[in-house]
């Protein structure tokens, strides 16, 4: 356990292209361990745990409603997808040695315990990593929102928004060399810019509770671990506090 704890309870967003191979699509194991070694980590810091993933290596909704789909229906298979990366990444850290629990917002008692707050919170004081499945259970909201919703119900300090980059620019870094990132940025700003790490929903809910989004790379060794016990990684997005 460490001492000098920033975070001592987070919710850790992940996008479902974290599981995905090379292309972006489907599902590599292998990912799913990389993840469960960097929650070993955090787990072993003394931190307390949530985790939403998305669905983007399997199915957006987007994808169905272009093709005619009804939207809501092409929302639930996203909720499925949510649930079978959810599995996926349960497997891999109780493998890793960590009790984990996945509670579904869609009830699937085969699979799941249904969401219910309390025991959420529960699990999270027996330091049972807590994973929250199928988004809030309703069409036409995302997972970034499902992650902010559920970080507040569990009193998370911190929406850990894991990315492929080190935080937020104010282009594509990887189109043009000479985007800026920014260590700091207000809701507002987020907002009115148009940067796109969270949707205005997940955004706009942040900011009306308060809580902080810190956007950073997962795949950096360190990032995580450095963010939890205060030190400046990423990108800090808040009402105007500073790393």
């Amino acid at each position: 356990m460490t001492d000098n704890l920033k975070y001592k309870r987070i919710l850790l967003k992940l996008g479902g292209e974290a599981l995905s191979g090379e292309d972006g699509q489907g599902i590599d194991p292998q990912r799913a361990v990389d993840i469960a070694n960097r929650v070993v980590k955090v787990h072993e810091m003394g931190v307390e745990l949530a985790i939403v993933i998305g669905a983007g290596n399997l199915w957006r909704g987007v994808m169905g409603e272009d093709l005619g789909m009804d939207r809501a229906t092409a929302d639930h298979l996203g909720m499925l997808g949510t649930v079978m990366n959810s599995l996926v990444l349960m497997d891999a850290i109780e493998r890793a040695g960590i009790d984990t629990r996945l509670q579904t917002a869609i009830e699937m008692r085969e699979v799941a315990e249904l969401y219910i707050r309390r025991r959420a919170i529960r699990h999270l004081e027996k330091n049972r990593v807590v994973i929250f499945g199928a988004g809030t259970g309703n069409p036409y909201f995302s997972t970034d929102t499902a992650a902010a919703l559920r970080a507040m119900e569990v009193g998370a300090e911190v929406l850990i928004k894991a990315t492929k980059v080190d935080g937020v620019y104010d282009s594509d870094p990887k189109t043009n060399h000479k985007a800026k990132r920014f260590d700091n940025l207000t809701y507002i700003e987020l907002l009115n810019r148009r940067l796109k790490v969270m949707d205005s929903t997940a955004i706009s809910l942040c900011m009306d509770n308060e809580l902080p989004i810190l956007v950073l790379n997962l795949w950096s060794e360190d990032d995580l671990h450095k963010a939890l016990i205060g030190e400046q990684v990423g990108t800090l997005v808040g009402n105007g506090q500073k790393h």
